[in-house]
């Protein structure tokens, strides 16, 4: 079984001054000794109390929390699992292994910790919460798969199961985007319990309620595209058709009682009735194309793991005839027929077998 050395502690960090010290040293204290901070150019000293800490430091390339993530492990990680935690000291260091034990176990391959589960006065406002609320409703009801808490900073991931997804989001969509992914890419995702306490007094948050709850919303919807697209392209369709059929009915109901045509509005009605139609259709051949994508992508995936273990079941010492051959060319030499105990030697176009001669000398 894995244990801490092969485990990375991530912690993107954009002016976090007054707490990412604590951060660090908690981990540590745990004994994990690959703490990587990547920040995103803070002004207020976060990078050199970071490294007094016992912390690695990376000023990340670009800007967000997405971009930091996705930098650090695809350019600053080398250990195969990877916990990730915000610098603001609203989660305990100390429940890491509750999130750790089902990675290193096998359990599953990305592990998400649930904020609700007991989450402190004071640690989330109202509004949030409501928003979390939200989000995790709509996240169920678009990709079909109760995670509890998607937007959890406080998870555990192989970094196999990272590299495997399509990631793209620059800001605080990237936790969606990862629980997206998880679904589309069928990665095995396990939710544990973990307490959520309230940010220091002193330590300010970068959150931004209404716009980033907007674009984790949005990014939630658009990627519906290639995981649940008969709900993508479904509810516009369906959204048209009613529009379509609302404009029918009140021109039906004009003409037939006043008296009065709406030819431009019959128009458009029927053209949003067409439209809806064709994106239901759509949505439901592409639903088709996915399922089968699925099934296919699951069959090689087994196949590869089927080929991997019998790889590693074949016992190292078998060879058949011509690998010992193309190994004694490689070396300069002529293929070793000694289970005859002979040498074949070809000269002037004649065959002759001579005894084999035995390096071994007499003693005297």
């Amino acid at each position: 079984m894995a244990d801490r050395d092969d485990v990375c502690i991530l912690l993107p960090t954009y002016n976090e001054a007054e707490t990412i010290e604590s951060v660090v040293s908690g981990f540590r204290e745990q004994g994990f000794d690959n703490v990587l901070v990547i920040d995103g150019g803070s002004t207020d000293g976060t990078q050199d109390r970071a490294e007094s800490a016992g912390a690695r430091v990376v000023e990340q390339s670009g800007s967000g929390k997405g971009q930091a993530v996705r930098e650090a492990v695809t350019r600053h990680i080398e250990q195969p699992y990877v916990l990730m935690a915000d610098g603001d000291a609203t989660y305990r260091p100390e429940e890491a292994d509750r999130l750790l034990e089902p990675l290193l176990s096998g359990q599953a391959a990305h592990i998400i910790g649930n904020r609700f589960a007991d989450m402190q006065p004071g640690a989330m406002t109202k509004l949030n919460q409501i928003g979390n609320r939200i989000i995790n409703r709509a996240f169920e009801t678009i990709h079909g798969r109760d995670l509890t808490d998607i937007l959890s900073g406080y998870r555990a991931f192989t970094r196999q199961s990272f590299q495997r997804s399509s990631l793209t989001a620059s800001g605080f969509g990237i936790e969606t985007e990862m629980a997206v992914e998880c679904v589309k890419h069928n990665i095995s995702t396990a939710v544990v319990p973990i307490t959520y306490q309230p940010r220091p007094d002193e330590s300010d948050t970068n959150l931004r309620p209404f716009r980033d709850g907007a674009t984790i919303i949005l990014t939630l919807y658009q990627m519906a595209k290639t995981n649940n697209p008969l709900f993508y392209f479904g509810s516009v369709g369906l959204g048209s058709t009613v529009v379509g059929f609302g404009l029918g009915a009140f021109v039906a109901y004009d003409w037939v009682v006043n008296g009065i045509s709406h030819e431009v509005i019959a128009v458009v009605g029927s053209f949003a009735i067409l439209l809806g139609i064709q994106l239901l259709m759509f949505g439901v051949l592409s639903d088709m194309l996915v399922a089968v994508n699925r099934e296919q992508t699951r069959r090689l995936e087994d196949i590869a793991v089927q080929l991997t273990r019998e790889n590693r079941a074949r016992p190292a010492d078998v060879f058949d005839d011509q690998q010992i051959d193309d190994a004694d060319r490689s070396d300069g030499g002529q293929p070793d027929h000694a289970d005859t105990g002979t040498s074949d030697r070809v000269e002037d176009g004649d065959a002759e077998t001579e005894p084999a001669v035995s390096t071994h000398q007499p003693d005297e």
